[in-house]
């Protein structure tokens, strides 16, 4: 609501739901899964999906929109690999710190992520979603 000063209502109105109908999924925190795209849409926020993807062990990275890399892009992740690197045989040689390692590793697999996706929207036409236009 914050980010992009919308109320209640105008969410609501957004995800084509009634007002008192958004207030019962918010405060019994139960909203039908296929109201969860349109409720991040209209705020702007993937909160859920990340939740969502986070209980399932599962890594999210934000789809790329396919464009040619940069020589910093290259240089910024090979920066990365060897900093990660770092730590991790830091980790497993003196058992430093495990949670700044797998943040550190999460990151980098979300790096690692966008290119395979930007490399493949690269080679790929985007497809319309929700029968909109192609970003």
């Amino acid at each position: 609501m914050k980010k992009h000063n919308r109320g209640a209502k105008r969410i609501a109105d957004l995800m084509g739901a009634k007002l008192d109908t958004l207030y019962k999924w918010l405060g019994e925190a139960r909203m039908p899964i296929n109201m969860v795209a349109p409720f991040e849409a209209a705020c702007g926020v993937t909160y859920v999906t990340e939740y969502l993807c986070a209980q399932a062990h599962l890594l999210a990275v934000e789809m790329p929109s396919g464009r040619k890399l940069t020589q910093t892009d290259v240089m910024q992740l090979q920066k990365h690999f060897s900093e990660t690197t770092s730590m991790l045989i830091d980790f497993n040689a003196h058992g430093t710190d495990g949670e700044e390692t797998t943040a550190a590793l999460t990151v980098l697999m979300g790096e690692i992520g966008w290119h395979r996706a930007n490399v493949e929207r690269c080679t790929q036409p985007d497809l319309p979603l929700f029968g909109g236009e192609a970003e």
